[in-house]
């Protein structure tokens, strides 16, 4: 899905991993939320007739298109899977607010393990992956599109990060060593993405 596109339909992840960006004037990306199996990423293209960003996966993925006629004709049949719709788009509204915070006012460190802790949460909550590690198919230049890092910044924090020996992220393993760390480091506080509290971190 593209910037300015009229969609029909919804994407639902079924694996992977998706984001949504913008596309700047020079030809870089900004990052704006990523999304795991499970997710409604452009949702709220059922009331928004044009797209004002783009959808794409980040490595492998499989997505369902649900045409936006067969999910309204659901939401009357079956209100309650309109309420959990709307609540998804809730919940992204607080982790685009969330993201506005980490990325203009906390510094580098602070602001990956943030972004991580999250990432390992939400997969963790879901039931996605094993306690103790994830698969995050980004490389670093995406990491600093996504944190407003340059290339050179993301090597140093990641370094930074893997002393503390809270974690540790290599070929697209995040390896969680001490989640209390991590999150005291990212200031995380899981509040803000209103889900259930995974059984083991």
């Amino acid at each position: 899905m593209r910037e300015g596109d009229e969609p029909e339909v919804s994407a639902l992840v079924l694996e992977g991993m998706v984001a949504r960006y913008h596309a700047l004037a020079n030809g870089k990306r900004q990052y704006l939320s990523f999304h795991l199996s499970g997710d409604l990423p452009d949702a709220q293209t059922l009331f928004l007739e044009k797209m004002d960003h783009t959808v794409c996966s980040v490595g492998k993925a499989a997505v369902a298109l649900i045409a936006h006629e067969d999910m309204l004709g659901l939401f009357k049949q079956r209100p309650s899977v309109g309420f959990a719709i709307w609540r998804e788009t809730l919940i992204d509204a607080a982790i685009f607010r969330e993201a506005i915070t980490n990325n203009s006012s906390r510094p580098p460190r602070t602001r990956m393990a943030h972004l991580f802790s999250e990432l390992y949460y939400r997969a963790r909550s879901a039931g996605l992956e094993e306690a103790g590690s994830l698969h995050l198919p980004l490389h670093q230049g995406q990491l600093g599109d996504a944190l407003g890092m340059s290339l050179v910044t993301v090597n140093r924090t990641l370094q930074a990060l893997r002393r503390t020996s809270a974690m540790e992220f290599r070929n697209g393993i995040l390896t969680v060593r001490d989640w209390e760390r991590l999150t005291e480091i990212g200031e995380f506080d899981a509040a803000y993405l209103h889900l259930p509290v995974p059984a083991r971190l």
